[in-house]
């Protein structure tokens, strides 16, 4: 069986923000498995601003994580 979550590393800081939204994303997910529920309720926070600024800081914890993971793409010379 494959691991949807091989690795935190990444080649890029960009590739480490993608796989910080997908980490959210999966949470979401995991927290709310029926799909229907999730799209019912994503008008209602689409257009609240505590709730856009509250995943905002979902996702960076999530990029804090794998930055670390990647030695922040320090280049090693």
């Amino acid at each position: 069986m494959t691991s949807w979550l091989p690795t935190l590393i990444t080649a890029t800081p960009e590739e480490g923000y993608e796989l910080a939204i997908k980490l959210s994303r999966v949470a979401v997910k995991a927290t709310q498995p029926d799909a229907d529920i999730r799209d019912r309720l994503r008008p209602e926070y689409a257009e609240d601003a505590e709730a856009l600024i509250a995943v905002s800081h979902v996702v960076a914890t999530h990029f804090a994580t794998v930055a670390a993971a990647n030695d922040y793409w320090r280049q090693t010379e």
